[in-house]
């Protein structure tokens, strides 16, 4: 009875899921004029110059978004728990600050940040890689702190320290080994939400993925579509890479605890 219920939900969840998914793929390959099927929509997405740009620059910021923030974030964090547990609560209140905070503001106080942004490095949507670090600073800060406190930090510093390490090769051989699966949650998160950002983008004047839809969408709706799922399957692919690693390190994980307490003396 049980096994019957699970597979009725996960036959309605999936429905659930994969229904708008459907529609989309099928709006998207739909002649709206002869009727039939079309590629047109998806090759759209390399041949329109404006969208391909788009999808190029959007790339470039989860890039760059996901770089700049495991840079800061990965040190400064290992740095709290070792040396500076006093400054945890700030470091997580100044992280999670930019959830309670709305694009719009966002963007009208970094204005005239910007001013100086833009005469230093020109007028191109790459500079929004400042603000996406800061707007992915709250989930992927809890991904990370959730691998940190998975292992037993000190002792593995410490140990590293005492056989001669400095803190860079403490910081990238030892610790960052054993948080990997959490360095790997924070960057797709990062990414898909990078993926999906709009709001700062318009409001600053740029064109990214998100921008590009809306704006085709008014005239060439299949290719607005097609964009949109082709966004949707590039998250879902990040979302099953990402159980796929996690799930392989764990039966790892587990197959060498097994293998040391079978070795353990009696």
């Amino acid at each position: 009875m049980r096994r019957a219920v699970r597979a009725g939900l996960w036959v309605v969840f999936g429905l659930f899921f994969l229904f708008p998914l459907y529609a989309m793929a099928d709006f998207s390959t739909r002649n709206l004029i002869s009727g039939g099927r079309t590629s047109a929509a998806w090759r759209n997405l390399v041949a329109d110059d404006a969208l391909y740009q788009a999808i190029v620059i959007s790339l470039l910021l989860a890039v760059f978004t996901v770089l700049a923030m495991l840079v800061l974030l990965v040190p400064t964090m290992i740095w709290v728990r070792l040396r500076a547990p006093w400054a945890r609560r700030a470091v997580e209140f100044l992280c999670l600050l930019p959830l309670t905070i709305p694009a719009l503001v966002i963007v009208v106080g970094l204005k005239n940040v910007y001013l100086w942004v833009t005469y230093f490095l020109g007028e191109s949507a790459l500079t929004l890689t400042f603000v996406y670090v800061v707007l992915v600073l709250p989930f992927a800060y809890r991904a990370i702190d959730a691998a940190l406190a998975a292992i037993d930090l000190t002792t593995l510093a410490e140990a590293a320290r005492s056989l001669g390490a400095g803190w860079f090769t403490t910081i990238t051989r030892v610790v960052v080994p054993n948080i990997w699966s959490g360095i790997l949650s924070a960057a797709f998160i990062s990414i898909a939400v990078v993926l999906g950002e709009y709001t700062i983008a318009s409001l600053s004047g740029f064109e990214t993925l998100q921008v590009q839809i809306v704006l085709i969408g008014k005239s060439d709706g299949p290719t607005s579509v097609a964009a949109s799922l082709a966004t949707l399957l590039f998250g879902f692919v990040l979302l099953l890479i990402l159980a796929f690693v996690t799930r392989g390190r764990r039966g790892r994980e587990g197959q060498r605890g097994m293998r040391g307490r079978v070795g353990d003396p009696a």
